[in-house]
């Protein structure tokens, strides 16, 4: 609801009234109780700005929106999901290097058994 603007045209007083748009103009003054006030043609009240739209934020471009997802994504801690696969990886490939590395170890001591034995 909007505040009006009132003046008495008998004693000059100035007030504001919070009225519903709807209303008639108050004619009785408030200070003097004659029937001389007058709603004053104002400004009107201030706009007030409801949704989104109108925060700097809303208008970036494209560039500053997708570094920022960039900066966001790699802030972001793995998930247990990412976690699970990357262990679940790691660990085979350790069975796997543990295993050439053990095999290749039993063939070096099978053909120095060998060298000995052909001796």
């Amino acid at each position: 609801m909007p505040t009006y603007d009132y003046t008495c045209n008998a004693c000059n007083h100035l007030f504001e009234l919070y009225q519903h748009i709807t209303e008639k103009p108050v004619k009785k003054c408030p200070s003097c109780g004659k029937l001389k006030a007058q709603r004053m043609i104002g400004t009107g009240s201030a706009i007030i700005f409801k949704g989104s739209g109108f925060y700097q934020t809303d208008y970036r471009s494209e560039e500053y929106k997708t570094k920022a997802k960039k900066e966001s994504e790699g802030a972001k801690p793995e998930t247990k999901m990412e976690a699970k696969t990357e262990s679940k990886a790691e660990t085979k490939k350790e069975t796997k290097t543990e295993a050439k590395t053990e095999t290749k170890a039993e063939t070096k001591k099978e053909s120095k058994a060998e060298t000995k034995t052909k001796k």
